[in-house]
């Protein structure tokens, strides 16, 4: 007589949970959504505030993104990745302002080819900077996370005050590009034209970065370094190099994030790298290292999060991410979607 097939619910019950732990953390931006939109009631101020919190998470996510790479391939604590930020915004918004012409001529082509060149210099000069800073200050204290950031912060410390001897110690304000001032009306909902690009922006770069990692070969050998580095250097690819172009992109994203959040603010500082490290980090953290998808969503519940609460509690802004990174933690010790390595 021959026995019942036997039952194993387990594997898929595992594997159920997989999948509903992997979705987890793209549902939060939705059910955030939602929940703001049931405690600020007003269709027209929830618009407005989603959009501005959209816009602020891309542009954190931009300045984010190089540096979750480099901490998530490199294992480098980069305390110094804020003054990228600073010189990109300052290199930025001095080409905008050389193109007077440009910037206040009613032309969408004049102004959108003024940023575009602003971005592609603040880009250029923080590249090179991050080639310097990572060959002469990052190199000879690989491994060792507490001399990483006592140093990172000395050549943040450094830069910062080079940016007083080449721009002065005065904050300088601007005014953006004649076609991207004023706001545009949807619903009775008012949301401002520079805010739009900064989402449509933000997002190509998600969308570039992930098409990059998961499509082409440097991307897989980028992604396979992150998870088991000893194995890509045994199969013959120089990880080295690898490394040093990751920082160089990573500090140039960080170029193009000062620039959009220089034309966001209309004000730059040289301490204004430093205030969003904090951000940054933050983003970096929750998102889980290494992780491009994670450091997206952290990065947009940052954003949203912050607008929400700075609307219903101004008070309570200041401590929201806080908290938000907390929740993260308590929940996922790793982040949302921490990139495993091999042991």
């Amino acid at each position: 007589m021959s026995s019942a097939p036997e039952h194993k619910p387990t594997f898929a019950a595992v594997s159920l949970s997989e999948q509903i732990g992997t979705a987890a953390p793209f549902l939060l931006i939705p059910v955030l959504v939602v929940l703001g939109f049931v405690a600020i009631g007003a269709p027209s101020s929830w618009l407005t505030l989603t959009v501005s919190g959209l816009a602020m998470g891309t542009m954190i996510f931009i300045m984010a993104s190089g540096l979750t790479l480099v901490f998530g391939l490199m294992d480098v604590i980069n305390f110094g990745h804020g003054a990228f930020i600073s010189v990109g915004a300052f290199v930025g918004i001095s080409v905008l302002m050389t193109l007077g012409g440009w910037t206040e001529a009613p032309s969408l082509a004049l102004n959108m080819g003024a940023v575009l060149l602003a971005v592609v210099a603040a880009m250029a000069v923080t590249g090179v900077l991050g080639w310097g800073f990572e060959r002469i200050i990052v190199r000879p204290v690989y491994g060792a996370h507490l001399k990483q950031i006592l140093i990172t912060v000395g050549g943040l410390i450094v830069i910062e005050q080079l940016i007083h001897v080449v721009w002065g110690p005065e904050e300088i304000f601007f005014t953006r590009p004649e076609t991207l001032k004023g706001a545009v009306t949807f619903g009775g909902a008012a949301v401002e034209k520079y805010r739009l690009l900064a989402v449509v922006v933000g997002i190509a770069l998600f969308v570039a970065m992930r098409m990059v990692l998961r499509r082409t070969k440097i991307g897989l050998i980028v992604r396979a370094g992150v998870e088991n580095g000893e194995m890509v250097e045994a199969l013959g690819y120089r990880l080295r190099l690898v490394f040093i172009g990751v920082f160089i992109a990573g500090s140039a994203l960080a170029g193009l994030g000062g620039v959009m959040w220089g034309l966001y603010q209309e004000v730059i500082t040289a301490g204004m790298g430093e205030e969003m490290m904090i951000l940054v980090f933050i983003v970096v953290i929750i998102g889980g290292l290494g992780s491009v998808e994670g450091a997206f969503i952290g990065a947009l519940l940052v954003g949203l999060l912050q607008n929400y609460v700075a609307f219903l509690e101004p008070k309570l802004a200041l401590v929201s991410n806080i908290a938000l990174m907390t929740a993260i933690l308590l929940w996922r010790p790793q982040g949302m979607l921490p990139v495993v390595k091999a042991k």
